[in-house]
């Protein structure tokens, strides 16, 4: 059910810009069937907006924690919000 929809941001420390980070998370969000965004900080960390059913949105989080294989993922920040209802995911530049 739409209800259900969750939305989570995550910031993902460590060495993530550069390693196909986005790239590879927009696909696999579209493959859970989770729309949102990403994009890089200038700090160096990767900021992502999953919303979509619970589980999808919480796999989401989980592979943000080992990100592509050339990624070294030192931390990953969760915070919960209120969904927007976006309909795709997006790489924000």
């Amino acid at each position: 059910m739409a209800s259900d929809v969750i939305r989570t941001r995550v910031i993902v420390h460590g060495a993530v810009q550069g390693v196909f980070f986005r790239d590879t998370c927009r696909r696999v969000a579209e493959q859970a069937g989770v729309s949102g965004w990403v994009r890089n900080l200038p700090d160096g960390t990767v900021e992502a907006v999953f919303e979509g059913q619970p589980d999808a949105v919480h796999q989401m989080v989980e592979w943000c924690r080992s990100g592509p294989p050339l990624a070294n993922v030192e931390k990953v920040e969760e915070h919960t919000e209120v969904p927007e209802r976006i309909r795709k995911f997006k790489i924000r530049r």
